[in-house]
């Protein structure tokens, strides 16, 4: 993961050949920088897909196109929802719950509850290994669980602590927004996934989109490795993927 938060999000996937961008919610400049510092160069992309609309995913995507010629994946109902200063480039579209194939790489995606048009996660497959990417829902829908099963790297939103959101300096409106169904997902609703509904298969899980405000790292990765625990997976890594760096790389 390049970065992950309220203030951007990416997560660079590469199998084999082929390089893909999940979000591209930072500068190009720091898409770059972030790509490099892991030695990969921005300009072999082969495609960026697009989560949903929000800025915090979207924010160097017109940049990174017109320097790149990157392809574009973004659904057909979210596509008409993404603002361009210039000329809008070529897209592809897709269905919600539909595959795409990325040369060595295959994605399929799923609908998730965020409050955007059509927001979607995730489920990443190349060379035999899957890695699920979700970093913003609401709650953990019957979907969202079978999809993200029988992944071997979880990326979760993790976004706050209830008694931090609930006494913080956020807006009463917008406190209700965030604990909505439609909103983003508590360390509490995480740790639950965790200890009652998860396969138990995944060797890593990332806690993702941690709000600066209303969360602390240690906060979010006691939760979620108390609840590993208590399934039973106790060898399972837990990373907490922080805003200004990226994470170490994840080989599968």
């Amino acid at each position: 993961m390049l970065g992950s938060g309220s203030s951007g999000n990416a997560t660079f996937v590469s199998s084999g050949g082929t390089r893909v961008l999940f979000d591209a919610g930072f500068s190009c400049r720091q898409i770059q920088l972030r790509l490099a510092r892991i030695g990969e160069d921005f300009r072999e992309l082969d495609a960026v897909v697009v989560s949903h609309e929000h800025s915090d995913h979207v924010k160097g995507l017109e940049v990174l196109a017109r320097r790149t010629g990157v392809r574009i994946f973004v659904s057909e109902r979210t596509a008409p929802h993404l603002s361009w200063k210039r000329e809008r480039p070529a897209l592809l579209t897709f269905a919600a719950g539909s595959s795409i194939v990325i040369g060595e790489i295959q994605v399929q995606t799923f609908t998730v509850s965020h409050d955007a048009v059509d927001p979607v996660g995730f489920c990443v497959r190349g060379d035999r290994r899957r890695a699920a990417i979700v970093t913003d829902l609401g709650y953990v829908t019957d979907s969202v669980r079978h999809h993200i099963r029988r992944s071997d790297l979880l990326v979760l939103e993790s976004n706050h602590d209830l008694e931090m959101l609930k006494s913080g300096p956020y807006p009463w409106d917008l406190k209700q927004r965030v604990m909505s169904r439609s909103g983003h997902l508590s360390n509490a609703a995480v740790a639950d996934y965790l200890s009652q509904d998860w396969d138990r298969h995944s060797r890593t899980v990332v806690l993702a989109h941690l709000s600066t405000n209303n969360n602390h790292p240690a906060i979010a990765e006691m939760g979620a490795s108390g609840a590993i625990e208590s399934a039973g997976a106790g060898d399972t890594q837990v990373c907490v993927a922080a805003q200004d760096t990226p994470t170490s790389v994840f080989e599968l």
